[in-house]
């Protein structure tokens, strides 16, 4: 077949990276790509560059979005914690009004910290010296609790005790969780069951 037209670089790139987008879009494109990139390959795969290529950007205009790799990194813990978070109150909701295992809770927690990266970018981000990488998971922790506890001023504090005991522990179970079950000859997932019973009593000694 002829060619009835000039050929441009363009041409030969996917469709999804020649089409315009809005700022926000760009902006959403590259949280996602970081996210990708983290659970695929952990968090020092998470650069500008990386990200840029993966979505057909320039470096410069990730630069436009979030200012650096430490704002890139930091912009992508607030992304997930706002994910997650949301789905963890919802369980813990329904947890606390009795028709629902608290292992739910458990498991989306420990799922959020390992399986989702969120343990392993907090942890790379303070060890890289970003120290307020935790902000955006501790605010979203903070919200959840507060959402938690409206209307129950009287069991603020067992609220605040229960988050920090189970973030703490699935924070731990993320990092060292898997060689720690196995030099101690336990199941891997024998933080988790130790998480839902803990969870398990606190419910019901607050019926």
């Amino acid at each position: 077949m002829a060619n009835t037209g000039t050929t441009k670089i363009s041409d030969f790139m996917p469709a999804d990276r020649r089409k315009r987008l809005s700022p926000e879009q760009s902006r959403d494109a590259a949280l996602e790509a970081a996210r990708a990139l983290l659970i695929e390959s952990g968090p020092q795969a998470v650069t500008l560059k990386a990200v840029a290529t993966r979505i057909g950007r320039t470096h410069a205009n990730l630069l436009h979005h979030f200012g650096s790799a430490a704002g890139l990194q930091k912009a992508l813990a607030a992304s997930i914690a706002d994910s997650v978070v949301a789905k963890i109150a919802a369980a813990v909701l329904r947890a606390r009004e009795g028709d629902h295992d608290p292992r739910e809770v458990v498991d989306l927690t420990f799922d959020a910290f390992g399986c989702e990266g969120a343990g392993a970018l907090a942890s790379w981000m303070i060890l890289t010296g970003n120290e307020d990488a935790l902000d955006p998971i501790l605010e979203a922790i903070h919200r959840l609790v507060d959402e938690i506890g409206e209307g129950h001023s009287d069991q603020a504090m067992p609220l605040h005790e229960e988050t920090l005991q189970l973030t703490l522990m699935a924070l731990g179970d993320a990092l060292l969780g898997a060689p720690m079950a196995r030099a101690l000859g336990l199941s891997r997932d024998k933080a988790r069951e130790l998480a839902a019973a803990q969870l398990r009593n606190s419910v019901v000694s607050e019926g």
